[in-house]
């Protein structure tokens, strides 16, 4: 028969610590054509597929190719 531990709680973070300031100030807020911070710049890293026609969701694949 099968022998179980017993299940011990996790530290439970307390309610409102969060830096909050400090989200609001690092956030990407537009308006209209307009935004507080410049955007993360675009990957290019990756291999060129083939055969992708006419893709509207990029060329590049990237992660292990086996």
């Amino acid at each position: 028969m099968a022998t179980y531990t017993q299940p011990k709680s996790a530290p439970i973070k307390e309610a409102g610590t969060a830096d909050n300031k400090a989200y609001l100030r690092d956030m990407n807020q537009s308006i209209a054509n307009s935004h507080s911070n410049d955007y993360k710049g675009t990957k290019t890293s990756g291999i060129k597929i083939r055969g992708t026609g006419a893709a509207t969701k990029g060329v590049m694949a990237r992660g292990p190719m086996a």
